[in-house]
């Protein structure tokens, strides 16, 4: 068996706050859920509150990593569609936006959230304007946009919906106001 290491422990607990919110980041489960004893957890951490915050700062990470990625898509249309492809594709990530959105009781976890979701609209802003949209227009249609996002994470979370059909892309695309460029 290979020797876990801090990132494997602040993935699993990103998967546990997926699952169940903060709350659900304790340090047993999560040892459980890798299948180790928690007396390894004080090797990487001090305590659970320092997991928590490791497991906030890989999923505000990974949202820097997807516009790295978005980043070498040259066509903002093309782009903005790679985009919404990630986004309805990723009940995960979703999952935890809407988590930590519905959590954000806690100062940290609301910091996080806000600073994620602002990131987010501002890089869709950015996007929509470089389509050529005025930037009044591309904020209304960004908060429209990102809002369904979190509406649909919410219908799956209570199980009205089983996953964010791929279609929706086409739809999302036409609601922020981009012609299709397939």
């Amino acid at each position: 068996m290979r020797r876990l290491n801090a990132d494997d422990w602040a993935r699993a607990a990103l998967e546990a706050l997926a699952e169940g919110g903060p709350a659900a980041v304790a340090v047993e489960p999560v040892a459980v859920r890798l299948g180790v004893s928690k007396g390894s957890f004080y090797w990487h951490f001090r305590n659970r509150q320092a997991l928590l915050e490791a497991a906030l700062r890989r999923w505000e990470a990974a949202t820097e990593e997807v516009i790295a990625e978005l980043e070498t898509v040259r066509e903002p249309v093309a782009r903005m569609r790679a985009l919404l492809g990630r986004a309805f594709g990723d009940r995960h990530d979703a999952a935890v936006s809407f988590r930590l959105i519905s959590e954000a009781d806690d100062p940290l976890v609301r910091e996080v959230a806000r600073r994620v979701t602002e990131r987010r609209l501002a890089y869709m802003r950015a996007c929509l304007e470089a389509a050529g949209q005025p930037p009044e227009e591309a904020e209304r249609r960004v908060l429209a946009g990102y809002a369904t996002y979190l509406g649909l994470a919410a219908l799956i979370r209570v199980g009205v919906m089983d996953e964010m059909p791929a279609e929706l892309v086409e739809a999302a695309m036409a609601e922020l106001g981009l012609r299709s460029s397939r």
